[in-house]
C-alpha cells in the first residue's frame, strides 16, 4: 500500500509517540502544496579586509547546485583588487568558490561576487513511487560515509538504531519518517549558538544536550539517516527572501541577508530520489515564529513539521553538499563546511562568524 504524505507522517507520528499531524492549507499555517514557478534571484557578496602587510587570501562559496527540479545556478561574477581570482572545485563534493590572493602592500583588499540563480518549491508525492534514476554506487558511498563531525557508528549507530526499533520501521521511507520525527520531538533550537552551529554530533548525543541550530540539527538528522543505511546529505546554503507563505521565521526579511545563512537536508530514498527534509526548520518555528515560543501543537508548528518532511519553499540558495573543505591555497586550512566567507591573513582565518569584524555583506533582489 502506498501513502501520501499526510498518512505517512501520521503514521510516523503514531509510532514515535508524537501528535498527530494533519495537513494544513490555510495561508500562513501550511505551505508549499505545487511546485509552482520559477524565481530568479541576484545575491551579491562584498568583502573589505584590513590591510594586514601580508598575503591576505578569501574564498568566497558559490552556487553551483543544479536540479531540474528545483534549482539552477545560473553563473558568477566578480570585481576585486586582488592580484589572482580562480573558481577552485572542490575535488570531492564538487563544492565551488572563488579564491581571491591580494598582494602584501594592497591599502584595501576587496572582492565582490555576484551570483544568480533559478529557484521554485519543491515538493515530494510520496504516493507516486517510480520514475526516479536509480542513485548511482559512488554517490551512494559517498553519501553514506562518515566526515570529521558526522560519524556513523558509536552512539550514532546506537541512537539510530533505536529510533528505527521504537518505530518499527522497516522500509526505508517508514526509517526516514521515523528519524525526523525523532529529531523534532527531541531537539530544540537554541537562540544562543553562534552562527548556524557546527553540527558535531557525537557531542550533541553524548552530552544529551540536543540544543542547536540548522547545522547541527540537520546534520544530526543526516548522520542518523546514514547510519541506518539511508544515503542523506547537508544542503548548505542562504535565505534570499521573505517566506511566501507568511512565515516570518523562514525567511529573509530584508534584502540584507548577511546573517541569513541556512543549510537543509536530504535523504535518498528508492523510487523517490531525494526527498528534501529540514526538522531545523521545525524547531525554528517553534522558537522564533511571532509571538514566539509556541507550542508544538500550535497549528503553525504542525503545518511546518507536516510540510518540512518532503517539501522545501524555494526562497533560498544553494551553494554546495560539501564537507570538511580544505581552502585552496591555504596550506591545509579546512572548514567544517563552506556556507559563509572565508579569509586567511597574517592573523590566521578570520572569524566568518563575526561579519563586524571580518567585514563581509551579503545582499539580494529578486530578478524579473
Amino acid at each position: 500500500m502506498r501513502m501520501n504524505r499526510r498518512e505517512l507522517l501520521m503514521a510516523g507520528a503514531a509510532l514515535t509517540g508524537a501528535a498527530a499531524l494533519p495537513r494544513i492549507a490555510t495561508a500562513g499555517q501550511g505551505f508549499v502544496g505545487q511546485p509552482g514557478e520559477w524565481r530568479r534571484y541576484e545575491a551579491v557578496t562584498r568583502i573589505d579586509l584590513v590591510n594586514s602587510q601580508e598575503r591576505a587570501q578569501a574564498w568566497v562559496p558559490i552556487p553551483n547546485v543544479n536540479e531540474p527540479d528545483w534549482f539552477k545556478s545560473l553563473g558568477s561574477e566578480w570585481q576585486t583588487n586582488a592580484v589572482s581570482a580562480t573558481i577552485e572545485r572542490d575535488p570531492r563534493y564538487g563544492a565551488e568558490m572563488v579564491h581571491f590572493e591580494w598582494k602584501a602592500d594592497e591599502a584595501a583588499p576587496f572582492a565582490q561576487v555576484t551570483s544568480r540563480i533559478a529557484t521554485r518549491d519543491r515538493e515530494t508525492n510520496f504516493a507516486v513511487s517510480g520514475g526516479q534514476p536509480p542513485l548511482s554506487d559512488a554517490d551512494r558511498k559517498l553519501y553514506t560515509t562518515a566526515t570529521d563531525l558526522i560519524p556513523t557508528g558509536g552512539i550514532v549507530k546506537e541512537t539510530s538504531d533505536k529510533i528505527i526499533a521504537s518505530a518499527n520501521a522497516r522500509t526505508d521511507v517508514e526509517k526516514a519518517a521515523a528519524i525526523y520525527q525523532w529529531v523534532v520531538d527531541n531537539t530544540f533550537r537554541n537562540p544562543k549558538t553562534r552562527g548556524c552551529g557546527i553540527g558535531d554530533i557525537a557531542a550533541m548525543l553524548k552530552t544529551g544536550d540536543l540544543g542547536g541550530k540548522c547545522a547541527d540539527l540537520n546534520a544530526l538528522y543526516v548522520g542518523l539517516a546514514r547510519a541506518a543505511g539511508l544515503p542523506a546529505r547537508d544542503v548548505y546554503g542562504i535565505r534570499v527572501a521573505p517566506s511566501k507563505f507568511g512565515y516570518k521565521s523562514l525567511g529573509a526579511n530584508s534584502e540584507t541577508i548577511t546573517k541569513a545563512q541556512h543549510c537543509r537536508a536530504e535523504v535518498y530514498l528508492d523510487g523517490l530520489g531525494w526527498v528534501p527534509v529540514d526538522p531545523a526548520d521545525v524547531r525554528k518555528v517553534a522558537l522564533e515564529e511571532p509571538p514566539s515560543n509556541l507550542a508544538m501543537d500550535d497549528a503553525k508548528v504542525v503545518a511546518a513539521r507536516n510540510t518540512l518532511f518532503g517539501a522545501w519553499e524555494g526562497n533560498w540558495l544553494a551553494y554546495n553538499m560539501a564537507h570538511d573543505v580544505e581552502l585552496p591555497g591555504s596550506d591545509g586550512t579546512r572548514v567544517a563546511f563552506l556556507m559563509y566567507p572565508q579569509a586567511l591573513t597574517a592573523a590566521g582565518l578570520a572569524d566568518c562568524l563575526d561579519p563586524d569584524q571580518f567585514k563581509y555583506v551579503i545582499t539580494s533582489r529578486q530578478l524579473t
